[in-house]
């Protein structure tokens, strides 16, 4: 069995030179969990990070680290942590105001990143958005301006050599007509992590299956890397334990 920490198999899997991470989930297997251990991670390893905050307050996740031995409320009054709040896009629908709205987000994302990047112990800075599905909702809907902000993001990414997570529901868009945010997020990914059930149905040490899919987009740096891991987790209260199937007893 391995559990969180240096050696385990998310790490191990997901490696460190991946930009653009997307993390996929359905109710059946909620992947919030990946977005826990991965800003652990980053803040951890002496870096910062902007957490877009849709889904749950601050609290939540403060709550949740601390159990994992990380302390958010610490690493935000030191301005290692960024935490977004954000609720619905004040101006309604209107054309142009969420637009702004994207604008003035992107904007205060890229300032704290240049920061952090000018500091004295500027270290790995990952931008983090817990439901993009909620980000669809903020923006009333509109698609195209939340690409648009995505793919500021990504180009940041590179210009600034910092990551991106994004947490997205793949039951919300399993509907063909509705798979196009989905799909371009798979097509931006560098690696894809899917949470699902298992096949064979509920099991009480075990909570799903998660893969790992290297899209091969940073693969000169490890060019006999595996492409795809799959492996079995259970949630605990202080982190994950990740494990092949068949390998605990």
């Amino acid at each position: 069995m391995e559990e969180y920490g240096g050696g385990d198999l998310l790490s191990e899997a997901m490696g460190s030179a991946a930009r653009v991470v997307v993390v996929e989930d359905c109710v059946e297997a909620p992947g919030a969990f990946v977005l826990h251990l991965l800003l652990k991670r980053a803040l951890a390893g002496g870096g910062a990070a902007a957490f877009l905050a849709l889904a749950q307050p601050f609290t939540h996740y403060d709550r949740i680290l601390r159990k994992m031995g990380c302390n958010l409320s610490l690493h935000r009054r030191n301005e290692r942590l960024h935490f977004f709040e954000l609720q619905a896009f004040p101006g309604g629908a209107r054309d142009g105001a969420i637009a702004d709205c994207f604008v003035r987000l992107y904007s205060e994302i890229q300032r704290v990143v240049e920061a952090t990047r000018t500091g004295e112990n500027a270290g790995q800075f990952t931008i983090t958005i817990d439901d993009v599905s909620l980000l669809e909702v903020a923006a009333h809907g509109s698609v195209d301006n939340v690409l648009d902000f995505l793919y500021y993001c990504v180009t940041l990414t590179s210009e600034m050599n910092c990551s991106l997570v994004i947490l997205i529901h793949e039951d919300i868009y399993a509907v063909e007509e509705n798979m196009g945010l989905l799909l371009h997020l798979r097509h931006i990914a560098d690696l894809v992590v899917k949470a699902a059930p298992l096949s064979t149905g509920l099991a009480a040490d075990v909570h799903g299956q998660l893969s790992v899919v290297n899209k091969g987009t940073f693969s000169e740096q490890r060019a006999k890397a595996q492409k795809v891991w799959s492996f079995h987790f259970k949630v605990k209260e202080n982190g994950t334990d990740f494990f092949y199937p068949g390998s605990r007893h």
